[in-house]
């Protein structure tokens, strides 16, 4: 046997040793309805290494861990469908989070969940400072505050749930570190949004531009037919976004644009009061 795979056979057998979060961790990639997620395949097989959840072999010094640095970051449609189901449940994204707080209990998730993609299609790492929420936008930045010592952290948003329990929050490893509860598994914590103004340019100096895409025709008349009838009952500008060549273009119709993400899902509720059909977030950056 080489050193290479000795060494490999010992590093899983220590990782399967390791000590396990003393929580109910949830799935973090269930399957959502309305949602981004994938699906699990069908062979009936976990798509992770571990059964269990767990920290790392090698412990972290709170000390050298390094809050997240709140940014201006646009606020895509990955990860943000609202509503979305999982498990049955419904859960409506908050539109207003700036000066959103929020207390109750937190837990975190590690080497299970790590390598994995999160809601927004990022991959997690145990090691980052970021967290799951199920109800912020992502990706927002939060601070959070551990009640029982005082510390705090600040963590960003990229990740959905947890779903299983009454938990608001579910941390990175290196965050319930950086919180001292990363040996109890769970703590009493407030959360608050920090605010970046995403209405503004990212720092890149991308603007973003949010829409609501009501429907799509591949017949302009259709198109012409339906930014009528929902311009003469609402306020917002309804646009006509044509893409692809002629004979195969298609012909959007929007509602927009808006400055931010918040504003746009205030618009979703007075247009669902005239448009009977589904409507879904589109964003575009420009230098505008």
């Amino acid at each position: 046997m080489t050193l290479r795979v000795l060494a490999v056979a010992a590093l899983l057998l220590l990782t399967a040793c390791a000590p396990l979060a003393p929580v109910e961790q949830g799935e973090k990639n269930p399957v959502v309805t309305g949602g981004n997620k994938v699906p699990p395949s069908g062979s009936g097989k976990s798509r992770y290494q571990f059964e269990r959840d767990g920290a790392p072999l090698q412990k972290l010094d709170p000390n050298t861990i390094v809050d997240a640095q709140p940014r201006h970051e646009v606020l895509r449609v990955a990860g943000n469908i609202s509503p979305y189901i999982v498990n049955g449940k419904e859960y409506q994204l908050i539109e207003q989070y700036r000066g959103f707080k929020q207390r109750g209990i937190a837990s975190w998730y590690g080497t299970k969940f790590h390598g994995h993609a999160t809601s927004n299609g990022e991959t997690y790492s145990l090691y980052e400072m970021s967290a799951a929420h199920r109800t912020l936008p992502i990706p927002v930045y939060v601070k959070v505050t551990n009640l029982d010592n005082g510390k705090t952290a600040v963590v960003r948003v990229n990740d959905r749930g947890p779903f299983h329990s009454d938990r608001i929050i579910d941390l990175s490893y290196a965050a319930a570190v950086k919180l001292g509860y990363a040996e109890r598994g769970t703590a009493r914590v407030e959360i608050e949004v920090i605010d970046t103004d995403n209405s503004y340019a990212v720092a890149s100096g991308e603007a973003a531009r949010y829409y609501l895409q009501v429907a799509a025709f591949s017949q302009l008349d259709s198109a012409n037919a339906l930014q009528k009838q929902l311009s003469a009952g609402l306020t917002f500008p309804v646009v006509i976004a044509t893409s692809g060549i002629s004979g195969s273009a298609m012909h959007r119709v929007r509602v927009g644009p808006f400055v931010d993400y918040s504003s746009a899902q205030a618009a979703k509720k007075v247009l669902q009061q005239q448009w009977a059909g589904d409507s879904h977030l589109v964003v575009e950056a420009g230098d505008s």
